[in-house]
């Protein structure tokens, strides 16, 4: 899911990429400028796989004319491509240190990539860099705006750029990375709907907005008002819900495909080129939900800037309550479908661990890798009424399998202890795996369960501080509102509704005591 981070703040220097439909690309052979085009990405591909081949036959040769009787170096071969992109931290939801990730932030499943090394040898891509934008003070030859009302126009013409270059991204993303993986079956057309989703419907709203910010600009290139457009176009961002909430099996499908030769092959390839910005394929997938988290930052300078008695005074926080209120949604139905999408990947071994809080959970709080006291590597999900601990298995029908640890815990029962840093390692409950070598422990807490015998303490243990604090004040957040929970459905059922009857003759009771009284 998303979180929003409200920093109250919006850098109006227009520093973002520039349109990469105006760009251009030389060809190999002519050096003529082109239009990016699929049979470019072939050529690149077709480029490094002759450069490999002319490396392979030139080992040959050199191994070839060694003697017989010298001692021979191996010799390492050289590999063009670049690492294993480790999966993009979102911009807007940043991951909590690597390994806990929260559920309202969109976040997907925490595992990670180790990079390879990269190449010495690099090759010249076909696809040039994006150059910076410019600002709307250098659209404009002159002007006599106050300083409040130029800081107004450059959010809004960062608004209408941020529409254009995500439009460009979009086209170029299905342009250079489905069409070609299609083409040459890199993988099937129905796995690369399952990655690439609703992605297509999304082009239309994006480029319906363009127009319309565009057609408010005057002679002068100056926006007027720009409420009334906004309200009349955020409901089209409804259709980011299903979009959004195919991203959570989309980015595990795609971190499945990524251990096949070829397809590891491909996205290389790409990424290394220019055309990218070294990005990788999920960065570009993610670029419309970053999107939409920033509308409402955007409207929010937006209406700073705006001075009173502005046509924009009324219409701007109308608009910003109506997208803030379509994030919310968006952020709750996809929160919905992570909760699910892991939920079904829960493989338990006893029956007793299928606890009614985990089928009953609608969101998860937190998931990530965490310690044990014996030194295994557990991954733990904290949905919204109990906390679960597994260990990653293999994966099933393209979903990875998580195998229940233990007993699971409900979150309204659970004591949290935190455990200071430098705390005394010598019970048993650590053994020395937290310890490092050392008798200090670091970065460790314990949940234990009040009145069930089959739930034994957990002694945790996370990757840093930061991460422990984020497990600490997630842990409490879900006790105290499973607590609170718990107290209300209590309270419901030990006070039924009473007769409607009863509810008249109480309020004869309050209003007229003298009908009772000649009764």
């Amino acid at each position: 899911m998303m979180e929003v981070e409200d920093t109250g703040e919006i850098r109006t220097s227009w520093t973002s990429l520039s349109r990469i439909s105006n760009s251009v690309i030389w060809d190999h052979a002519a050096k003529r400028k082109q239009e990016p085009t699929m049979e470019t990405v072939f050529q690149i591909i077709e480029d490094d796989e002759e450069v490999e081949e002319g490396e392979n036959k030139s080992n040959y040769m050199m191994e070839s004319e060694e003697p017989s009787n010298k001692r021979v170096k191996p010799v390492t071969k050289s590999n063009s491509l670049t690492g294993v992109i480790t999966p993009v931290k979102t911009p807007a939801l940043k991951r909590i240190s690597q390994s806990i990730s929260r559920s309202i932030s969109f976040r997907t499943e925490a595992r990670h990539l180790t990079s390879a090394p990269i190449s010495s040898r690099t090759k010249t891509s076909s696809f040039p860099r994006r150059c910076s934008s410019q600002c709307w003070s250098d659209t404009v030859e002159s002007h006599d705006l106050t300083a409040r009302e130029i800081k107004r126009q450059e959010v809004i013409y960062e608004l209408t750029q941020g529409e254009r270059q995500l439009i460009d991204d979009l086209v170029l993303l299905k342009k250079v990375y489905f069409e070609p993986m299609l083409k040459l079956n890199i993988m099937t057309e129905s796995e690369l709907g399952q990655i690439f989703g609703t992605l297509d419907s999304l082009v239309p709203l994006h480029e319906d907005l363009l127009c319309r910010l565009e057609r408010l600009r005057g002679s002068e290139k100056t926006v007027g008002q720009v409420g009334p457009t906004l309200i009349n176009w955020f409901p089209c961002l409804e259709a980011y819900v299903t979009y959004c909430c195919n991203q959570v099996e989309a980015k595990a499908l795609l971190d499945q495909k990524k251990h096949e030769k070829r397809v590891e092959h491909f996205l290389r390839l790409c990424q290394e080129s220019s055309f990218s910005r070294k990005l990788d394929l999920w960065n570009f997938l993610d670029l419309p939900r970053s999107r939409l988290v920033k509308y409402p930052l955007l409207l929010k300078e937006i209406l700073k800037c705006t001075p009173a008695e502005h046509p924009d005074e009324d219409s701007l926080p109308d608009a910003l309550e109506l997208i803030q209120s379509i994030v919310a949604e968006v952020n709750r139905k996809t929160g919905e479908a992570e909760c699910q999408y892991y939920r079904r990947g829960l493989v338990y071994l006893e029956d007793s661990q299928r606890l009614p809080e985990i089928q009953e959970s609608r969101f998860l709080y937190c998931h990530g890798e965490l310690k044990n006291n014996k030194g295994q590597r557990l991954h733990v999900f904290l949905f919204e009424l109990a906390l679960v601990l597994t260990r990653p298995g293999g994966d099933r029908e393209g979903a990875q399998q998580f195998q229940v640890y233990r007993q699971p815990l409900p979150n309204a029962l659970i004591n949290l202890e935190e455990i200071p840093d430098g705390e005394a390692a010598g019970g048993s409950s650590f053994r020395g795996a937290f310890s490092g070598g050392n008798d200090k422990v670091r970065n460790c807490f314990r949940v234990s369960c009040r009145g069930r015998s089959k739930a034994h303490p957990y002694s945790l243990q996370a990757n840093d501080s930061f991460s422990k604090q984020q497990w600490i004040i997630s842990l409490r957040q879900a006790i105290v509102q499973s607590r609170d929970r718990t107290s209300q459905t209590s309270q419901s059922q030990l006070c039924p509704h009473p007769d409607p009857t009863l509810y008249h003759m109480a309020e004869l009771s309050l209003s007229s005591d003298s009908e009772f009284t000649s009764c």
